[in-house]
């Protein structure tokens, strides 16, 4: 499995449209936002994320070098054990993810 990246068309995304999808695709749901420039180190899950961007943005930079830019209501999925890192935008970031 290799990482999927859903991009959101059209207007701004309804969050709580959002974490409804999100509940119907995923268990362990929950949120979290950073503030701008805020990191996460490369690091790895035991299991697959699925992740949505609700407002800002944030840089996935994935162990191959690849960068992923999500923006509200972008969709992510990481498999298990894809090393990545992270770099939130200047205006900061909200996401929801769960375990798939």
């Amino acid at each position: 499995m290799d990482v999927q990246l859903d991009r959101h068309t059209g207007g701004p995304p309804d969050a709580r449209e959002l974490e409804q999808q999100l509940r119907a695709e995923a268990r362990d749901v929950y949120g979290w936002s950073n503030g701008p420039g805020d990191r996460y180190e490369q690091h790895a899950h035991g299991y697959h994320k699925l992740l949505y961007c609700t407002r800002g943005s944030i840089d996935f930079v994935l162990g191959d070098g690849r960068t992923l830019t999500l923006r509200p209501g972008d969709r992510m999925l990481l498999p298990a054990g894809t090393r990545h890192a992270a770099l939130v935008g200047l205006e900061g970031c909200a996401c929801i993810e769960g375990k798939v």
